[in-house]
């Protein structure tokens, strides 16, 4: 069975003592890394990536995004991406663990920013003029600190991190006032459980019950809740993890499509397809041929 490469900081780092924190321009980060970057992968790593000039496609889980200057994306482990970019593209891009970031910061988890804390939360960010040029200030402090060797570097590299992450939820916030509350971040909270649960669970258990009872609440509330977060049903958010998978293993794994049905907890052949084609608009063979035509 063929799998779908996950790539690890240390396939970039070219001999640097540390392997939880990576950062490079982009045009560098193409040539040294680009026998990793031909095909669609993963990262085992949280990853911001800032464009500067160039234009073109960057896709995630099957999402497409029209990349250019300004262009800020956040992708979080497990993440399935590639990407189509002009001969002048050009910008930043930074890798942390999650050791990294959440052994100094106990309290502030990396999934606490919407960005990294949900699959169904926007991944990329279009920043204006003045927003780019604040946010190219903390990126060139965090590049110059990131080749230096001064006293408590990671201590300031860690800070100058938050300052992008901070400011880009203020900056999502705009777009999803639910965040700006106290209810709506303990919402939003709840709803990260939901996510844990169906990553966990989604090939064994559909039904909201079985989710709503594991977070001791109703299956009505757990719908309020993603409602207010996502705007969608907890069944609808169910099934979009389940196509999602059996969209990524029907394109990079080497799997008949009943093995892969099957695989997803779906004992009838004929019900994973009629699911998959309420969710796509095609059937799994139409995708497979659309995808890689």
């Amino acid at each position: 069975m063929n799998s779908i490469s996950v790539l690890n900081i240390d396939l970039f780092q070219g001999g640097k003592n540390t392997s939880d924190f990576y950062f490079s321009t982009l045009k560098n980060h193409l040539i040294v890394g680009h026998r990793h970057l031909e095909k669609p992968h993963r990262h085992d790593f949280y990853a911001t990536i800032l464009f500067t000039q160039g234009k073109g496609i960057h896709e995630i889980d099957f999402q497409k995004y029209d990349v250019s200057a300004g262009s800020l994306f956040f992708m979080s482990p497990g993440q399935i991406h590639s990407w189509e970019l002009s001969p002048d593209i050009d910008g930043y891009i930074f890798f942390c663990s999650q050791d990294f970031y959440e052994i100094h910061y106990v309290s502030q988890k990396l999934r606490s920013f919407p960005f990294f804390g949900s699959v169904h939360f926007p991944r990329k960010l279009q920043l204006n003029d003045f927003h780019l040029k604040e946010y190219l200030s903390v990126v060139g402090e965090l590049e110059k600190e990131y080749h230096s060797q001064n006293l408590m570097k990671n201590g300031l590299i860690l800070s100058l991190l938050s300052q992008v992450f901070i400011r880009s939820t203020r900056l999502f916030s705009k777009d999803f006032d639910h965040f700006s509350s106290s209810a709506g971040l303990s919402y939003f909270k709840h709803y990260q459980d939901f996510e844990d649960l169906v990553e966990e669970y989604f090939d064994k258990e559909k039904s909201v019950a079985f989710y709503a009872s594991q977070m001791n609440i109703s299956s009505k509330h757990l719908n309020r809740i993603t409602q207010t977060v996502v705007q969608k049903t907890a069944t609808d958010l169910i099934t979009e993890r389940v196509i999602l998978e059996a969209k990524r293993m029907l394109i990079y794994l080497d799997e008949s499509l009943g093995e892969i049905a099957f695989r997803l907890g779906f004992e009838e052949y004929s019900y994973f397809v009629r699911v998959f084609r309420k969710s796509s608009g095609m059937t799994p063979t139409q995708f497979i041929k659309f995808y890689k035509s």
